[in-house]
């Protein structure tokens, strides 16, 4: 039996009657979302779709007060980018929930199943968990993609956006609710609790008994918080301290390319580039035309002193660059002894999200996908690929840095547990 089919009554949950009635309504949604069919959730998501498509000038409305109040608060120019939606961005989303829609439904999907001697039938067979919580920050996107994917995955959601998102969250979640309800599934099955502001995040994070499952997205700070006093089980989605090391054998223009791209296509997000290693024999080869590609774009460079008896122009780096998440168009640069090095730095200072190596060696090759223990490991191609959108999964519920569950770009199965389905015909055990 899935959670969200759970008869027993959710009991000493520390939360106010408002939120109570929210959780309430999320989980009598996510049992009727549990039992619906593909087409009726494939509806749901194609009327979102179209939805986002004719309220454009309404979201942006909406957005552009969020990025006024957001500007006027402080907020860096990373989180100001993570906040805007422009037509674009919002066209960008409504094609994601289409792709949704053309992905299989991982509901009922038998994992694994055997016949006894016995002649008794097992299989284990993926379910929904129920109520997924979502606390994440200055993230607009995010509530279409967890609200599409959870729909699809026969989960009812509820989301905690933020304060700097909480017009655009509204605007959206209004939107979406109007049209999972126009197929025929409840409205509750998408709710904001951003009205309680923290004082209902905090209580989201003692909802155990309400609440199946929680997932933070956003800064490290916001994670750790969620993990530390969160009484519902988390899945632990990961700041990105993000490396890419540049191989004594690596090609000059992929070098220059994969770097550049890896930092600056979208420097705000995850998966950008924080630190690159330079292997010591390649360091006055690359360096120079690599560097100043990025100081072209406007990146600061924090060096090491190896590092910058090649380009004077960087910015001596402190031993805090090194596990530092900057999200903005700076990054930290290390010259290294060897492979072995840049691996042990790696193993250091990594947030277990990304890490990637240039090189045209492939026992090289091979050693930094064995060795390095991040969720994403890759070879001459830039970090800016580990999102749910690339793998193929349309979007993502975020990217998990732990290793329980789910690991990596989080898509579909990923909101799914699992139940044994065991069929008899009169057997009893000896």
């Amino acid at each position: 039996m899935s959670p969200s089919q759970q008869s027993v009554t959710p009991v000493a949950a520390p939360v106010t009657a408002p939120l109570t009635a929210t959780l309430e309504a999320a989980r009598n949604a996510s049992r009727a979302l549990a039992s619906a069919r593909t087409e009726v959730k494939n509806r749901a998501l194609e009327a979102i779709a179209a939805d986002l498509r004719s309220s454009v000038d309404e979201i942006i409305a909406a957005n552009r007060l969020d990025l006024a109040a957001g500007e006027a608060n402080g907020l860096t120019a990373g989180l100001l980018d993570r906040l805007a939606l422009d037509a674009g961005r919002i066209h960008a989303l409504a094609d994601a929930v289409l792709q949704i829609v053309n992905l299989t439904d991982p509901v009922g999907e038998v994992v694994r199943g055997s016949s006894l001697p016995n002649g008794i039938k097992i299989s284990q067979v993926r379910v929904p968990f129920g109520v997924v919580g979502v606390i994440y920050e200055a993230r607009p996107n995010v509530t279409v993609d967890l609200a599409a994917l959870a729909i699809k995955s026969g989960n009812a959601v509820v989301l905690r956006g933020g304060s700097a998102a909480e017009n655009s969250n509204r605007v959206l979640v209004a939107l979406i609710q109007a049209a999972i309800e126009s197929a025929g599934l409840p409205a509750a099955s998408v709710q904001t609790i951003d009205p309680f502001g923290r004082a209902g995040a905090t209580e989201l994070m003692q909802a155990r008994g309400y609440v199946d499952v929680l997932i933070p997205r956003g800064s490290a700070s916001l994670i750790n918080a969620v993990v530390t006093q969160s009484k519902v089980p988390v899945i632990e989605t990961g700041a990105g301290v993000v490396h890419v090391f540049l191989d004594e054998s690596a090609d000059a223009q992929w070098a220059i390319d994969i770097v550049h791209n890896s930092k600056v296509h979208r420097p705000s997000v995850c998966n950008a580039l924080e630190t690159l290693l330079v292997h010591e024999n390649a360091a006055e080869r690359l360096l120079p035309d690599v560097l100043a590609r990025l100081a072209a774009s406007g990146v600061t460079i924090h060096a090491d002193a190896r590092a910058r008896e090649i380009f004077p122009d960087a910015v001596p780096a402190t031993e805090d660059d090194w596990s530092t998440e900057y999200m903005s168009l700076d990054i930290a640069v290390k010259v290294v002894d060897s492979l072995d090095a840049a691996i042990d730095h790696i193993r250091r200072y990594s947030t277990g999200h990304t890490e990637s190596i240039v090189t045209n060696d492939v026992v090289n090759a091979e050693r930094f996908l064995n060795e390095v223990d991040s969720a994403a490991v890759m070879v001459n191609t830039s970090t800016r690929f580990t999102d749910g959108g690339e793998f193929g999964f349309g979007a993502e519920v975020g990217i998990s840095t732990q290793k329980l569950h789910a690991r990596g770009p989080m898509g579909l199965p990923e909101l799914t547990s699992t139940k044994w389905i065991v069929r008899g015909t009169g057997q009893v055990r000896a």
